[in-house]
């Protein structure tokens, strides 16, 4: 959902720091990298200091997202701005952009993964290669356990309303924690209310655009922190989520409803071997460079 406080910040001020010497993959695709919540594109203890370390061992060129004009409202973006709006404003960020008229590799960063996914199925120019989601919540989140940089008390404050109105008209147009709230107790309210989250996963009706342009992906990788403290459940990192009705039970992505009813299309990606499932034993985005240097860098 978001850099995981100061050690996740402070493990990409490290990454940011070195440099790799055995990599030398000159003239790859352009990265375009969204952040999660607490964050913006360009603080340089976390998003700025990564650009540099991608930039300085793949040498190519790094767009980290910013949503608005200043480091504000890039901030506030994470919290307030509603994801279809952000996702529109991507969009054209992308279509404006000519050193990615030739197509990009993307990395999201906790919420931003699903964003940039709703970026692949809606705007499929310019082109998307790879995309990399580092603890996106791909099915959503049924709990708000920690939201660090915001204060206890406005925590609780956004933890209530989740638990109490989640659905309501308002709270969808003012928090964006609330457009990809997933109750499981409540699928019906969740598929008739959800103002993002329902209609990516193609949960209101099929949309067959969203299918075809998912699909033009190379590879879908997504990455699970198994020691998740932020992400409820862990397994929608991967697509999995709580089996409808409870809130006890995981299904994986291919017992779900979603798959075996191939609302996404990801039947014939996971055939394609376009799917990819990778895990770290750690917190949210907390990872070492050795990681993700071996597991990461091969798709960008």
């Amino acid at each position: 959902m978001q850099p995981s406080g100061a050690l996740a910040l402070l493990l990409i001020a490290t990454l940011a720091c070195s440099s790799v010497g055995a990599t030398n993959s000159t003239g790859g695709l352009p990265i375009v990298m969204w952040h999660g919540m607490g964050d913006t594109c360009c603080f340089p203890f976390s998003l700025g200091g990564f650009k540099k370390y991608l930039e300085s061992n793949l040498e190519v060129y790094v767009k980290s997202l910013e949503i608005g004009n200043s480091i504000v409202t890039d901030y506030k973006s994470g919290y307030l701005i509603h994801p279809n709006k952000q996702v529109e404003d991507v969009c054209q960020q992308l279509a404006n952009d000519p050193k990615l008229s030739d197509g990009y590799n993307a990395i999201g960063f906790s919420q931003g993964g699903q964003f940039l996914r709703a970026v692949a199925q809606r705007c499929p120019t310019p082109r998307m290669n790879n995309l990399i989601t580092l603890g996106g919540q791909h099915q959503g989140v049924f709990g708000l356990p920690d939201c660090p940089s915001l204060s206890s008390k406005t925590c609780e404050y956004f933890r209530q309303l989740l638990n109490l109105a989640a659905y309501t008209g308002w709270v969808q147009d003012y928090l964006v924690q609330a457009t990809y709230w997933h109750d499981p107790l409540n699928e019906g309210a969740y598929r008739e209310s959800s103002t993002f989250l329902a209609d990516i996963n193609n949960e209101k009706t099929i949309n067959e655009t969203y299918i075809s342009n998912l699909q033009q992906l190379n590879k879908f990788i997504m990455v699970k922190f198994t020691k998740d403290k932020i992400v409820q459940p862990i397994e929608s990192q991967w697509f999995g989520y709580y089996a409808p009705g409870q809130d006890k039970e995981v299904q994986t992505l291919q017992d779900s409803d979603l798959f075996i009813k191939n609302r996404l299309g990801l039947q014939e990606m996971q055939s394609r071997n376009q799917l990819v499932f990778l895990e770290y034993p750690g917190n949210h985005l907390q990872f070492t460079k050795e990681w993700f240097q071996k597991n990461v860098f091969p798709f960008l």
